[in-house]
């Protein structure tokens, strides 16, 4: 397993981590099998989605600041209740082939980590498991 240090620089941001993921997969020596990125945060999340277009993530971030508002009525008095709700909406985790070495990924897919507490230091434990 490796982890993989994130150094956030705004309350809320998607960063693309494709790149350091590959970089594990590839000195894990693993040939063919499947990864899982795992984010240990209760205030961020992790999700794949299109790296293309930098105006996609930006409109996933939007959306999810406008269905869970940072203000309101919230029980839990730490002021990051918003972050809690975004994070288990976005999950936890995802899982990505290998095969040949490389990442599965679709043309314009990308992993990102989703920062929606910060800026803060976060971590991602990648865990790469052989086929064979």
């Amino acid at each position: 397993m490796e982890t993989i240090t994130i150094n956030t620089r705004s309350r809320e941001e998607a960063l693309d981590i494709t790149r350091q993921v590959q970089d594990a997969v590839s000195k894990s020596g693993i040939s063919c099998g499947v990864v899982v990125v795992c984010v240990a945060h209760t205030t961020a999340g992790i999700t794949i989605n299109e790296n293309a277009d930098p105006d996609v993530t930006s409109d996933i971030m939007s959306a999810l600041a406008g269905l869970v508002p940072r203000t309101g009525s919230w029980s839990h008095v730490e002021g990051n209740s918003d972050a809690h709700v975004k994070s288990a909406m976005v999950g936890q985790s995802v899982t990505v082939p290998i095969e040949g070495g490389r990442l599965q990924l679709g043309t314009w897919q990308a992993i990102y980590f989703c920062e929606f507490d910060g800026p803060r230091q976060r971590r991602a434990m990648v865990q790469m498991l052989s086929s064979g």
